[in-house]
């Protein structure tokens, strides 16, 4: 069982506890920091989104199609489907001649509370374009398109669109995944599960790519780079995710999965980060991140502090008035 990470305080007792895991690898696959059960097999949806990115800027589609850093960024997104991310989106589409009904992502209502309701105000429903994973399918349908393959069912397992970022995951975490346990993620696309360990030595990899080969370096570089450059894109307002690459810069690269599932790439440190909270919840997720991100020194104490709101969060009831907080638990002292 893994042990418990974060407790939720109500006044003076805790109400909640969250269990979790956490794997923090070198470029060489060492394990530098780990906590809990990080062999066993993790979905880590949208928090592999950085690696998907590859096979889309190594094809030369973004060349091809005169595409922009915030168009990377987008494709590495679970964006909150606010103006500036539906915008792009479909400008992005007429750039590709595509339709929004050619997104097999579906249509979601935008994950930004004001969007939503201004969404629903007007009468409009949501759109495909309004998926938080519409950017990531821009990217896919790009390479897809400048390739000439058939844009139908690019979503499907056996497309060569998934086959191509199956390689790269194959290649940069040094297993074998045909023995992935799988399933369908909510978007539409292929979900595969693997160990928290060789999650995080495939995110190191991007934090340090010496030794790949240059085609790969150049594609890693050119991601990292448009994310630092344009970190609204990847998630948009009161979203950590945007919030911390805007204060750290290049340092750290964040990017969130559902079900409480975080990586982080390291560039500075030459590491990548990879956790879980068993119970999906992302209130849990933030606090670890924060906390491992501490503790390795990728993040200040003063920097700790202006992510609070995230990494430390407090408990409000319905009047406004902190009741409570979360925090991370002793057994991260056990640990060094």
């Amino acid at each position: 069982m893994n042990p418990v990470l974060v407790n939720l305080w109500r006044g003076s007792a805790i109400e909640s506890r969250h269990r979790g895991a956490v794997a923090v690898v070198d470029s060489k696959g060492q394990l530098v920091y780990g906590l809990g059960d990080i062999d066993r097999a993790e979905f880590p949806r949208s928090s592999i989104k950085f690696l998907q990115a590859i096979a889309f800027v190594e094809s030369g589609a973004v060349e091809h199609f005169s595409l922009t850093d915030r168009h990377i960024s987008l494709s590495c997104a679970s964006h909150n489907g606010e103006a500036v991310h539906t915008d792009l989106v479909s400008e992005w589409l007429e750039t590709i001649r595509c339709g929004n009904d050619d997104l097999e992502c579906g249509a979601e209502l935008p994950l930004h509370p004001d969007t939503q309701f201004e969404l629903i105000a007007s009468g409009a429903a949501p759109q495909r374009i309004h998926h938080n994973c519409s950017g990531k399918h821009l990217g896919l349908l790009s390479t897809v398109k400048y390739m000439g393959e058939s844009t139908i069912d690019y979503r499907l397992i056996n497309h060569p669109a998934q086959r191509r970022w199956f390689d790269i995951l194959e290649s940069l975490a040094e297993i074998h995944i045909a023995d992935l346990p799988w399933g369908y993620d909510g978007c539409g696309i292929p979900a595969l599960a693997l160990p928290l360990h060789r999650m995080a030595f495939a995110m190191a990899k991007l934090a340090n790519p010496n030794g790949l080969d240059k085609a790969r370096v150049t594609a890693i570089e050119r991601i990292t780079a448009a994310i630092a450059a344009e970190p609204y894109m990847i998630a948009g307002a009161s979203r950590l995710c945007t919030a911390l690459v805007k204060l750290t810069g290049k340092d750290v690269l964040v990017k969130t999965g559902a079900e409480g599932y975080y990586t982080a790439v390291l560039p500075r440190l030459g590491l990548g980060v990879a956790l879980k909270a068993d119970d999906g919840h992302k209130r849990a997720s933030q606090v670890m991140l924060g906390e491992v991100l501490l503790r390795l020194g990728a993040i200040t104490q003063e920097q700790y502090q202006a992510l609070a709101e995230y990494v430390h969060p407090d408990l409000t009831n319905s009047r406004g008035e902190v009741i409570g907080h979360a925090e991370p638990s002793s057994e991260w002292l056990a640990y060094g």
